[in-house]
């Protein structure tokens, strides 16, 4: 499966793969009606940027996507965060994720300047806790009753961070 940087011309594409996954419960801290085109046009201007964005295809069909980036800060310079990833749910349990994570952290490991990859999941999606832990991520705490699902319930957010040894 082709795995490359994303270009403005995936806009549309991850955009459509961000509002398949949305509504999908808990696929996404957003709603389907939240995830919008400016939403997606400004983090992907953010990794290209100061960070990076890859995409993954199957059959001509953009399936995945990942980003993060890097704060307009000189004190987190070392940093990248909010790292999202977007598997399109007809391809999820394929790997898919796992081959987008593989080679978004081989690219940040060629670098000498990332220190720090940042991302938050739920308590509930203990799924994608385990896998973030099994690609070298830890978690860091909690965030008691941060989110807020479409039943009302809260539950905590998830820190979880990887670090440069």
């Amino acid at each position: 499966m082709p795995i490359r940087e994303s270009t403005v011309n995936d806009t549309d594409a991850i955009f459509a793969l961000y509002q398949r996954v949305a509504e999908m419960p808990g696929g996404l801290l957003r709603l389907a009606s939240e995830v919008r085109p400016a939403y997606v046009a400004g983090f992907l201007q953010k990794a290209r940027l100061s960070g990076l964005s890859l995409v993954a295809e199957y059959d001509g069909r953009l399936v995945g996507e990942i980003h993060a980036h890097c704060p307009a800060l000189y004190s987190l310079s070392h940093v990248w965060t909010e790292l999202s990833i977007a598997v399109d749910p007809a391809t999820q349990g394929q790997g898919v994720g796992r081959m987008l994570f593989t080679d978004f952290m081989a690219r940040v490991r060629a670098r000498d300047d990332v220190h720090r990859v940042e991302l938050i999941a739920r308590e509930s999606n203990q799924r994608a806790l385990r896998f973030y832990e099994s690609l070298g991520f830890r978690q860091e705490g909690r965030f008691e009753s941060r989110i807020r699902n479409v039943d009302g319930s809260v539950e905590a957010d998830i820190p979880m961070a990887w670090l440069r040894d």
